[in-house]
């Protein structure tokens, strides 16, 4: 149940999912550029393993569990390497179909998740979710397809953007089970430090790329302001937020990369500003009933 704190804030954690989208939307170019130099799975590892090590001193110090809740550290083990796995997968797909599709068309499908997350948290809880926020979810995908452009045609690097967005949904709903459990810093560091030591050995086989000083600026900001701050605001946030209205609300990613590229000089057309319009009706339809309801609500085991 919601402490008293965030009863008086009710909207405190969906706002600090918004604040990941604004980290996540506002860094698309500078990692686009970088991704010129380096291998994706380079800079995987080489934003996860900074991001790891930043949280570090504060996971040790704060430790895997959250006030109230016992739990040994095998469970917490399991419980980093399933959601640094999942979140892997989900980069690792996305990235591999890139290079087969074309960014409007990989922006869109891995957008997805949106759809997703919904269908994982209805097969696991076997109960579906909320009437507006599966509403929300049809409004915010079909301003997705608006704000990207996007074709319905499906290739090889489609297929693969697809597989991309059914872990990216498996990887929020887990974010919304572990976060009951597990302290957010300490999940994020583990998490990232898994995501770091899968990356080794497809560098190690396919290298890392050439470095510079725009490459290294990249992964400073990315580690520590999309990893390290980032992940951990999403993952607190996510004790309080349902996995569905966290996958609609983290659709606002796409629509400030949008503005981001419009301060740069790239251009929407007048359908991507309708999209990015849509969007946000969508997220503020999933919340619609949050702010109706200003009681405290339990969000499962180890909830207080």
């Amino acid at each position: 149940m919601r402490t008293q704190w965030e009863t008086r804030r009710p909207l405190l954690p969906e706002l600090a999912l918004v604040a990941a989208t604004v980290a996540y939307g506002a860094t698309f170019v500078v990692v686009q550029d970088a991704l010129e130099r380096v291998t994706p799975v380079g800079f995987i590892l080489l934003r996860f393993a900074v991001g790891a090590a930043v949280l570090a001193p504060f996971a040790l110090r704060r430790g895997w569990r959250r006030a109230g809740v016992s739990e040994p550290a095998r469970a917490f083990a399991v419980a980093a390497l399933a959601f640094g796995v999942v979140g892997f997968a989900g980069y690792w797909f996305q990235n591999a179909g890139l290079q087969r599709t074309t960014t409007s068309n990989s922006a869109f499908i891995t957008g997805l998740f949106v759809v997703f997350t919904p269908l994982v948290e209805t097969v696991v809880r076997r109960q579906p979710p909320p009437r507006n926020v599966l509403v929300a979810v049809v409004v915010s995908a079909s301003g997705l397809f608006l704000l990207t452009g996007a074709e319905l045609s499906m290739n090889a690097g489609d297929a693969l953007t697809l597989g991309c967005a059914l872990m990216f949904g498996i990887w929020i709903y887990l974010g919304g089970e572990y976060s009951q459990r597990f302290d957010p810093v300490a999940l994020t560091a583990a998490q990232m430090a898994v995501f770091a030591s899968l990356a080794v050995p497809v560098v190690a086989v396919g290298g890392l790329g050439a470095l510079d000083a725009q490459v290294l600026v990249a992964v400073a900001v990315t580690g520590v302001l999309c990893s390290a701050v980032a992940f951990s605001l999403q993952l607190w946030a996510q004790r309080y937020v349902e996995p569905s209205r966290a996958a609609v609300i983290l659709l606002f990613e796409p629509v400030v990369a949008g503005f981001v590229g419009y301060a740069v000089g790239e251009r929407l057309g007048v359908a991507g500003y309708v999209g990015a319009v849509v969007i946000l009706a969508g997220i503020l339809l999933a919340e619609s009933r949050s702010w109706r309801r200003r009681e405290p609500v339990g969000r499962g085991p180890g909830a207080v």
